[in-house]
């Protein structure tokens, strides 16, 4: 199938994303966020069918959480109830040209995303197309478990790992167990660079290396099941690569409002026109359409303008499972 063709959908992409859900308060005002929970909502609005794998509170922020997801389209089957954490809120400082500072609080309902065998054996039976996942929610030992369990049992075509990483919430061994785990990775800029470091054995974590080009063979080298790599620049696009070619994809620059939710987007789109069956500068293209225009408006899941439709169906996208 080349770049240009249309794949027919018979039925919905099935995405399954794994770890924090909460609300980003931004300026005062609360707004639905967590990488795991973007992503499924983004997904939805493509017309995908994506679950989450969460936590939250028994409180008034749970509940609102649960009622906006589901509202979302979100399969909300396997969020989970914790009778003693509360829902997880991250404080969001705006910096130059819309860059997000976390303050991320610990000890919330999604450090400890822990399903009973019952819902373990339900999970266990379904078939997705892609798992998701990313890292800050391994800030946690119970969650850790839970992901490596996830791994063994889950039947998935794909694992997509967003590195997705966060100051003081990681550490070097659950990326590098993570990768081991991927077979679509994507990341940014300065993701490459710290795990390009951890690769390469060097001190510090930011050393710079030759090229995109020389870090995706290196990942490749060192994890063989990772087909595609698809890393983020910002407004300078993206660069992909599959089956030992790379390719730099470029993107229209916007009046950035804020960041928050534009990677999650991105992921969206790129995993979404990848699973439909076109090829990965097509989904890269897209991935940065969808970006971009989460980076032009407040929050992580804006709306979508009948703008934006036009032009992901002007670029070949089928559309067609969207309810409207």
């Amino acid at each position: 199938m080349n770049e240009n063709s249309h794949p027919l959908h018979i039925k919905p992409i099935k995405a399954l994303t794994f770890g924090e859900a909460l609300f980003d308060i931004i300026k005062g005002s609360a707004h639905l966020g967590g990488a795991p929970l973007n992503l499924a909502a983004h997904l939805a609005k493509l017309g995908a069918k994506p679950a989450v794998i969460t936590a939250v509170g028994r409180d008034q922020l749970g509940k609102k959480l649960l009622s906006q997801a589901e509202a979302m389209g979100i399969d909300i089957s396997y969020i989970l109830i914790d009778k003693k954490r509360p829902t997880g809120t991250v404080t969001v400082e705006l910096q130059a040209e819309g860059i997000p500072v976390f303050k991320i609080n610990k000890g919330v309902a999604w450090d400890e995303i822990t399903p009973d065998e019952k819902e373990f054996e339900a999970l266990s039976k379904e078939e997705w197309e892609v798992f998701c996942f990313g890292t800050l929610a391994q800030r946690s030992e119970e969650n850790r478990k839970t992901l490596q369990r996830l791994f063994s049992e889950i039947k998935a075509k794909y694992f997509f790992y967003d590195v997705n990483l966060r100051t003081e919430n990681y550490k070097k061994e659950w990326i590098l167990s993570s990768l081991k785990h991927t077979t679509i990775l994507k990341l940014n800029e300065e993701e490459a660079s710290i795990i390009s470091s951890f690769l390469s054995s060097t001190a510090g974590t930011c050393k710079p290396f030759t090229s995109y080009k020389a870090f995706c063979h290196l990942i490749t080298e060192n994890y063989p099941e990772i087909s595609v790599i698809c890393i983020s620049r910002g407004p300078r696009g993206a660069a992909v690569y599959h089956k030992g070619v790379y390719e730099e994809v470029g993107t229209t620059p916007v009046e950035v409002a804020d960041t928050v939710g534009a990677g999650d987007a991105f992921s969206a789109g790129f995993l979404y026109t990848y699973l439909s069956g076109y090829g990965v500068s097509k989904a890269a293209s897209i991935a940065c359409i969808l970006g971009t225009y989460v980076a032009s408006k407040s929050g992580a899941v804006p709306e979508y303008s009948k703008e934006l439709m036009e032009e992901l169906k002007a670029q070949g996208l089928n559309l067609s499972l969207i309810k409207i």
